[in-house]
């Protein structure tokens, strides 16, 4: 069971952490952006336990990069990072947050995402590289009305 969970902005001294945590569970980091200024972690004594991510494309956001150590899921850590990274895209401007997953719709769908064809993405997020190249195509894409 976990201490109390700090959810924090990321920092440069975090990036290694963040990498390292996606590569234990498989996630894609060669194409993380070199400022984690959009990203946010939680800690618990220290340890970096989980991260998100969001990349702007215009008024859009791309969420990516959720990810929650496995000795600290279902303890709503990844809400509490999924609710930071929707206040800071709001706070920002972004109208509409996106997203690719191959596991976990049903779980962004109880957050308020709503599944969509790859056709009905705006062209400025089909270029970021989640989308040309990292995410395979069997992604499910989903996005959320922020403003």
């Amino acid at each position: 069971m976990p201490n109390e969970i700090f959810i924090t902005p990321a920092t440069n001294e975090t990036r290694q952490d963040i990498v390292s945590l996606l590569q234990s569970e498989k996630l894609p980091v060669e194409d993380l952006p070199v400022s984690l200024a959009n990203f946010f972690i939680a800690h618990n004594n220290g340890e970096i336990i989980a991260a998100i991510g969001l990349e702007r494309y215009e008024n859009y956001g791309l969420l990516r990069s959720l990810v929650v150590h496995k000795d600290f899921r279902n303890n709503n850590i990844a809400g509490k990072l999924i609710t930071a990274l929707e206040g800071k895209a709001k706070k920002d401007g972004v109208e509409i947050l996106y997203l690719l997953t191959e596991t976990a719709p049903d779980y962004f769908a109880k957050k308020g995402y709503e599944k969509i064809s790859r056709e009905d993405v705006p062209e400025a997020l089909k270029q970021s590289s989640e989308f040309s190249h990292v995410c395979p195509v069997s992604a499910v894409v989903m996005k959320k009305q922020l403003l």
